[in-house]
């Protein structure tokens, strides 16, 4: 079809972006959204825009080392945003705690369409708490599978660690979530992650 334009990958519109720098632009529209969100559920509102604004950032000022052989740059961008994460964690800690303080009360009357966001806002205390007591290398795999939805092999790419490292760092992840649920969130998800 004339005038239908294909889709370039991330690792080609990186590799423009040498030459074009306002190429970047595309990629940031791709997935700047994405990657607010992720922040923005590490560390609260108030900081996911700073946060994005640094990925991109570093992305930008790092694009010349990109693996090109790479055509998701997901992972890549997935890993900037963790260890600018890692530079406001107090802040990441200072949000769950307050989580875990937080009362699950709720006036009656919901209908049956609420009860899952119910279940999950009742939730929401306990697994802060269950993150607070996480280390920082569980908590970021956790959030990198779980809220950003990257496989095992993603998640390993982000982290700059072997895969095998993420599935034993996971195994030990289960039994800590496994206590503090009283559930393995991952159950579900096993077949498809890895």
């Amino acid at each position: 079809m004339v005038g239908v334009q294909e889709r370039v990958d991330d690792s080609a519109l990186i590799e423009r972006s040498l030459h074009d720098p306002e190429s970047f632009a595309e990629l940031f529209d791709r997935h700047a959204e994405e990657i607010h969100r992720y922040a923005a559920r590490r560390l609260g509102g108030e900081l996911a825009e700073d946060v994005t604004g640094e990925v991109f950032l570093i992305a930008f000022r790092g694009r010349a080392r990109y693996d090109r052989t790479r055509p998701d740059a997901r992972p890549w961008l997935y890993g900037i945003a963790t260890k600018v994460v890692s530079q406001h964690r107090r802040a990441e800690r200072r949000r769950n705690h307050a989580m875990a303080k937080l009362g699950a009360d709720r006036p009656d009357g919901f209908d049956e369409r609420s009860a899952d966001r119910l279940s999950a806002e009742l939730l929401q205390p306990r697994l802060a708490r269950a993150l607070t007591r996480l280390s920082a290398a569980e908590r970021d795999l956790l959030l990198l599978l779980a809220w950003a939805d990257l496989t095992y092999d993603e998640a390993a790419e982000a982290l700059g660690i072997p895969v095998g490292t993420v599935r034993s760092r996971l195994h030990r992840l289960r039994a800590k979530v496994r206590r503090a649920l009283g559930a393995d969130p991952f159950a579900a998800e096993e077949g498809h992650r890895g």
